[in-house]
């Protein structure tokens, strides 16, 4: 109702009691309160004590009611506790009663508690931060006080989420009526989330370049998690050799305004060999020189390797930042070649589906960026699980609706739509065929395994020709081999599933996005839409964990992707380029594995060093992590070095405890992680691993963890002596390819560049054709895999 004076009131009810001025004060105030909090910027990764103040509006809060603090599920910010207020992470809720005017009671709340749920609200807002009310209600003009790391008690405060985003929210919601309905607090919170000072540099191109062709690389300063460097000018120096022998020299300076970026287009490539490329910054004495590696082959059938990422998200759907800003990062910082949008097709509106695809026309160049508008078709696992759609052809895609009038969405259900039924569209799989069967060299379908896995009792050879093995979720190699086992003519992809603002081989987070996010590789005769679309259906690709490394194999004139027949053993040649140096190349068909190579054992066995990995998933769906805790004990023997390869971030580590142990943590989504150890008299030591494994903490105290019910600890015993004599000893346990390895190591580096050739039988599988793909992995977890080729052997 409108605000009335005294005057009114009093003419309108005679006499009567109320505190005085109490009236007008509700009035003025909005009805549901205010929020505010003590920062605007913050550094991704540091750390820091968030406050936020909820002043009470009119209509206060009835006993029981509730307030949040909710912000976006994508979110890496650390697990908050209640348990240790000298602990890191800890918040707190406290009540400030306002004045009471003439006449008022004081609210009798008698305590609050607070607590923290992943999923406490509704998504995109899924983290909450949550503030029950007890025995008594609170008053309008009160406040909640809610401390984010407080550090009152000596603790150190919050760690904030680890990448970069313009405009972080938090939104903050109030049951004021104690009815479990809610609803949102005036304006969002909102928080600059920006990079850090360089702390590293890294460089993005092509691995392999046809002599004589120019090619495009570019370096960037990142801070300490990843996040590329703004607005820092710094000098760098370049130089680059051939085979050893100088042949480039410059120096330059990174961009100015903007992210931290340099492009070199003037590299030599007349003359075969490995070109050594080589930034250093001489500003920065502490950050490492870094290089990178270019083979120049006159033989390449493609002027050079392009990379795809054909899964990127923004802030249209669950992504961060907005399209426009993920489009040109990946084209003009991580360097991209082809890049493809899948926004969730429940979540995206008409208005911005309609923007994406107006910007994608916009930044598409033949010969220079390639994008593709696409969508992610999100039904549950149940009904054939997540598959995104990209849209290849030249005209307007029919999303979210067919040219026929049909909505092809999943559902129709985003913070956006008004009540609260959910409409489906396309739904089951089946539905999504069909919506785009008509024309199957327009469209590219992709399954893949995210949040609602694919479930491959589903699949449509015209419009699937490709699969995501691999993403920011994780590493699912046993996706690819159970489609080869079921006879599926498909490609291997893997791509950035990025919801962080970071496409094309994203950096990981310490959430469930815990990997680096893939890309794939693309065989192509030109970088134009036409050209790629058809090789990407021609399944011409090979899968990066994101890395820009390169995987090939050919038989006869026939390359990863083809399908073909023939007559007698085939021979399949190979070639991996890399960089850390590959560790091993393994080849698969519709049985499993059917040939390996050991560089390690090629390169000789060390009679000293040595390796303790560790790896695997808890569960093949959304929440899959096993959160590792353990020691590496060797007795009767002498730790001389260590160092952990295959960390995704710096707060998976490993340390010195004692003379004879190595402490170690980390997380792993289906990678592996690993110790290279040093050791003196091997022969006579005990080797003892031993520790934990936890999982996803939904709600409650993240310090107890959350023990994985099929192997809550791990421990393991062998013999120095055992291990030489065997050389790769492994102990598999429960959960998706989860295991405890102990190898010997050679003292001499792994090549970056391994071919061959094997011989494969003339069998074929149960469906007619015998499937042969390979995959190399690197010393640091750095893994590709080829396509398959399909051989019908005559």
């Amino acid at each position: 109702m409108k605000k009335m004076t005294n005057q009114e009131l009093k003419s309108k009810l005679g006499d009567y009691f109320a505190p005085e001025g109490l009236y007008q004060k509700t009035k003025d105030m909005s009805f549901l309160g205010k929020v505010s909090c003590n920062v605007e910027s913050i550094v991704a990764g540091s750390w820091h004590e968030i406050v936020i103040d909820y002043e009470l509006g009119a209509s206060g809060m009835a006993d029981g009611s509730v307030f949040k603090a909710t912000f976006r599920f994508y979110s890496d910010w650390a697990l908050f506790q209640n348990t240790d207020p000298a602990g890191a992470n800890y918040i707190s809720a406290e009540y400030h009663a306002s004045p009471t005017l003439p006449g008022q009671s004081t609210a009798t709340v008698q305590k609050l508690s607070v607590r923290f749920d992943q999923k406490g609200h509704e998504r995109p807002f899924q983290k909450a931060v949550i503030v029950d009310t007890y025995d008594g209600y609170l008053k309008a003009g009160d406040h909640i006080i809610i401390r984010l790391g407080d550090r009152r008690f000596g603790g150190a405060g919050t760690r904030v989420q680890t990448f970069v985003e313009e405009n972080f929210k938090i939104r903050c919601y109030v049951d004021p009526l104690g009815t479990s309905r809610f609803a949102a607090i005036g304006d969002d919170l909102v928080i600059q989330v920006v990079p850090g000072v360089p702390a590293q540099l890294l460089w993005a191109g092509s691995r392999i370049v046809r002599a004589g062709e120019k090619f495009p690389l570019r370096l960037r300063a990142e801070d300490e998690w990843g996040n590329t460097c703004r607005n820092h000018p710094e000098k760098v120096i370049i130089s680059a050799t051939l085979d050893g022998k100088p042949v480039y020299q410059k120096e330059a300076l990174l961009a100015e305004q903007g992210w931290a970026v340099l492009l070199l287009e003037d590299l030599p490539t007349k003359k075969t060999g490995e070109l050594a490329v080589t930034a250093r910054l001489p500003g920065h004495l502490t950050i490492k020189p870094q290089t990178f590696y270019v083979t120049i082959d006159k033989n390449l059938m493609s002027p050079r390797i392009y990379y795809c990422d054909l899964h990127v998200h923004s802030e249209d759907t669950i992504g961060t930042n907005s399209t426009s800003y993920n489009l040109t990062y990946g084209r003009d910082v991580s360097g991209l070649d082809v890049l493809a949008f899948a926004h969730n097709d429940f979540n995206i509106t008409t208005e911005r589906w309609n923007k994406t695809v107006e910007l994608i026309r916009q930044i598409t160049h033949d010969g220079s960026f390639v994008a593709y508008p696409g969508t992610e078709w999100c039904g549950s696992s149940c009904a054939g699980g997540d598959h995104n759609v990209v849209f290849l052809h030249d005209h307007d895609p029919e999303f979210p609706f067919l040219k026929t009038g049909e909505h092809v969405r999943s559902v129709d259900w985003n913070e956006d739509t008004k009540g609260g039924g959910v409409e489906p569209g396309a739904w089951p799989l089946e539905e999504l065929w069909a919506a785009y069967a008509k024309d199957p060299e327009g469209h590219l379908l992709i399954p893949h395994v995210g949040g609602r896995r694919c479930i491959l009792d589903w699949h449509y050879p015209k419009l699937e020709r490709l699969i995501e093995i691999g993403s920011s979720w994780g590493h699912f190699g046993w996706l690819y081999q159970e489609a080869m086992e079921r006879g599926y003519k498909i490609g291997a992809s893997m791509a950035g599933d990025e919801h962080r603002g970071r496409c094309g081989g994203g950096v990981p987070g310490t959430a469930v996005f815990g990997t680096k996010g893939g890309m794939a590789g693309v065989i192509s005769p030109a970088l134009t839409r036409k050209d790629i679309a058809q090789s990407l259906r021609a399944r011409h690709t090979f899968a990066s964990t994101g890395e820009r490394t390169y995987g090939i194999i050919h038989c006869g004139d026939h390359i990863m992707g083809d399908e073909f027949e023939h007559q007698g053993p085939a021979t399949i040649t190979y070639r991996f380029l890399g960089e850390a140096g590959w560790d091993e190349i393994v080849a698969f068909d519709h049985t499993g594995e059917i040939w390996r190579r050991d560089l390690q054992q090629e390169l000789g066995y060390s009679e000293r060093k040595i390796r303790f990995r560790w790896g695997g998933a808890r569960v093949k769906d959304r929440y899959r992590w096993a959160i590792w805790k353990g020691t590496v004990t060797i007795t009767n023997a002498v730790i001389n070095d260590f160092q952990g390869l295959g960390f995704e971030h710096r707060e998976e580590t490993c340390w010195r405890e004692s003379a004879t142990t190595i402490g170690f943590k980390s997380d792993t989504y289906g990678d592996v992680d690993a110790i290279e150890i040093d050791v003196s008299h091997l022969a006579t030591a005990t080797i003892r691993v031993e520790g934990t494994i936890d999982g996803y903490v939904k709600v409650g105290d993240p310090l107890k963890g959350n023990p994985f019910v099929h192997c809550p600890t791990f421990s393991w015993e062998i013999s120095g002596k055992e291990l030489l004599e065997a050389a790769r000893l492994k102990k598999d346990l429960p959960g998706i390819e989860m295991f405890l390895g102990l190898e010997r190591m050679s003292e001499q580096p792994a090549p970056r560049d391994v071919s061959g050739k094997i011989e494969l039988e003339p069998k074929n599988g149960p469906h007619g054709f015998r499937p042969v793909y390979l995959l190399g992995r690197q010393v640091d977890d750095a893994k590709v895999w080829t396509s398959a080729m399909f051989i019908e052997f005559k």
